[in-house]
């Protein structure tokens, strides 16, 4: 599966290719309850025929109107939803919620061909568009970054913003690893096991060689990494912990019953881990929706995953604004 930021590019790209009008939206910034973060893109071919998201449907629905009857900008140009009381109400914007939306008018694929690329060969890059040329440059980016503003340019990312090594080449990770992609993850798979390996078919992915503690360090795990062990084998999952839970990787998890998390555990205490970090484990893996299938127990882990990046997040925008008040005061 391909990242849903590819999906809206390359269709955009072919109504491009077969003559027809299109135009690019990306939010800047959201305030309040507003139902896309920074980042989100919606492209909209000039009858009105869309892809992508902005909104919960009603934006969507006014910019489309737009497109079909030649409202939109010729030029680069930002427009906010959401700004009164009765905006608000009229395109369904959570009581309080803002958008601002960056407007980028389409005239070849030559404009988005570089992009997809970078998309498609797993490289996070920075797409800058320049307010009052319509001037497209390209450079490497880091991850954690968000569409934004700076002077007459505005910057907006693609490409695999977060990371996820899955220890273990079984049917389960093969769905994880596909499931992983559309969510803009880069997937890395590991497994020491000639046999196994071979047998790799997930498209985006390969299956790297090598014992799976020394791949955890090969690949300097940092804060927009995930680490899941799924291969029931102690031999590999636990050498592979070992070193995960050490890291800087904001999620740490292991398939695996209670009863054998407690056996795992047990056997951390053996090392070197402090119970602050053998904590940081999760196990059984996922949130406890009764999975039972690899592509339901896939969906519990992502979602687990999804949630701590999201608690990690607002605990970190918390501390910043709590710094702040203090600086203020």
């Amino acid at each position: 599966m391909n990242s849903l930021d590819w999906e809206v590019l390359t269709c955009a790209r072919a109504w491009l290719q077969a003559g027809h009008r299109a135009h690019l939206f990306t939010v800047i910034n959201t305030w309040g309850s507003a139902p896309r973060l920074p980042g989100a893109i919606l492209a909209i071919r000039g009858d009105g025929q869309m892809i992508g998201s902005v909104s919960g449907g009603c934006i969507e629905d006014d910019l489309a109107h737009k497109a079909r009857n030649s409202l939109l900008p010729a030029t680069p140009a930002i427009v906010e939803y959401g700004v009164s009381r009765d905006e608000a109400q009229q395109f369904g914007i959570p009581c309080g919620g803002r958008l601002q939306i960056f407007v980028e008018p389409l005239q070849d694929a030559g404009q988005l061909a570089a992009t997809i690329e970078h998309i498609e060969q797993h490289q996070l890059v920075r797409r800058s568009v320049h307010f009052h040329t319509g001037e497209i440059r390209l450079n490497g980016a880091l991850p954690g970054s968000s569409a934004h503003l700076d002077g007459d340019w505005f910057h907006a990312f693609f490409g695999p913003k977060w990371r996820l090594l899955i220890i273990g080449a079984n049917q389960l990770a093969g769905v994880l690893a596909s499931m992983a992609q559309t969510l803009d993850f880069d997937v890395l798979v590991c497994d020491p096991r000639d046999d196994i390996r071979e047998q790799w078919r997930t498209e985006g992915t390969a299956c790297m060689r090598g014992m799976p503690d020394d791949v955890v360090q090969a690949i300097k795990p940092d804060a927009h990494t995930a680490i899941v062990a799924v291969t029931h084998d102690p031999k590999l999952d636990d050498m592979a912990l070992l070193e995960a839970l050490k890291c800087d990787a904001f999620y740490v998890g292991a398939l695996g019953s209670r009863r054998n998390q407690e056996k795992r555990r047990e056997r951390m205490r053996m090392f070197d881990l402090s119970e602050e970090e053998i904590n940081r484990l999760h196990g059984p893996v996922g949130l406890p929706i009764g999975s039972r299938t690899p592509a339901e127990i896939a969906i519990a882990i992502l979602a687990e995953i999804i949630q701590v990046r999201t608690l990690q997040r607002q605990a970190a925008a918390q501390s910043a604004h709590c710094g702040q008040s203090a600086c203020a005061a």
